[in-house]
């Protein structure tokens, strides 16, 4: 199966963003992807809640999903929006990941569980929780011959998110993400080859990159990684682009019977708590 990670550098016009993200699926396509992942926060990239209330769309009938869903059915190929904000009725938002099949319709959806509250030396205060509701549950789907595991971003910090989507079937893992500079460089290439070997997946990470109109800067560094750790393809850099890659289900089968890690897990107790 060929799959492509798309690298943006997205603003606060969600209509520029979907110019700038057509040519990249259409390349995809030409080359022959028939699963193409796009960023977090592919659609606006906003730098407040107020910001984001003035341009988010609901989900029913949003106008660039629509457009998206009709690109989907006219290259016959899924398209995985890492992420866009969608309003809840709280006046919070969803981190919403949403794929369409290539019938155009939307095949599943998931919403971001992690939030990223943080406080990094250098940088203003990330408090996701002030904008967005966590999601709840895990999200897996099929595709072709794979299973594609859904997470976004900050998600990737919390291993048991990535064991319980192995667990449920999962061998691809979507990591559409909006990664600082500072952690990127520190944790991003760590983190991701981590999640891919304790779990014998593949896991495809496609990034935001550079500076966007928010003030914020993003790491970029998109990649593909096999089931082995080994990362087989990556966009070494911060500029919009694309990244294609070929994978095969066997390798999977193949890692998990070298280090059966999720066949050999066990439940244990932990010192001071209260067990079952």
């Amino acid at each position: 199966m060929k799959i492509a990670a798309i690298q943006m550098r997205s603003g606060l016009d969600p209509d520029a963003n979907l110019a700038a993200l057509e040519p990249m699926l259409a390349e995809a396509a030409a080359a022959g992807a028939q699963y193409a992942l796009t960023p977090e926060v592919t659609m606006i990239f906003p730098e407040n809640r107020e910001q984001l209330a003035s341009v988010a769309a609901p989900f029913e009938g949003h106008p660039q999903l629509r457009l998206v869903g009709e690109l989907a059915r006219q290259y016959g190929m899924h398209i995985h929006i890492g992420s866009l904000a969608v309003p809840l009725e709280d006046g919070r938002f969803a981190n919403r990941s949403v794929l369409f099949g290539p019938d155009g319709g939307i095949a599943a959806t998931y919403d971001k569980i992690h939030l990223f509250d943080a406080t990094i030396a250098g940088l203003n205060a990330y408090r996701e929780s002030a904008t967005y509701a966590g999601g709840e549950a895990a999200v897996t789907a099929p595709l072709g011959d794979f299973t594609l595991g859904m997470s976004i971003c900050y998600d990737m910090r919390f291993p048991k998110l990535y064991n319980s989507l192995a667990n449920a079937g999962a061998n691809l893992i979507a990591v559409p993400a909006a990664f600082t500079v500072p952690t990127g460089q520190a944790h991003w290439h760590v983190l991701l080859r981590a999640r891919a070997i304790e779990t014998g997946s593949y896991v495809i990470a496609a990034a935001q990159g550079g500076q966007h109109a928010n003030g914020r800067a993003t790491y970029g560094h998109s990649l593909v990684i096999d089931p082995w750790g080994r990362i087989i393809a990556e966009l070494d850099h911060d500029e919009p682009g694309i990244l294609v890659a070929d994978i095969d289900a066997s390798l999977v089968a193949d890692a998990r019977e070298r280090i059966p890690a999720l066949a050999n897990a066990r439940n244990f107790a932990v010192p001071g708590t209260l067990q079952p």
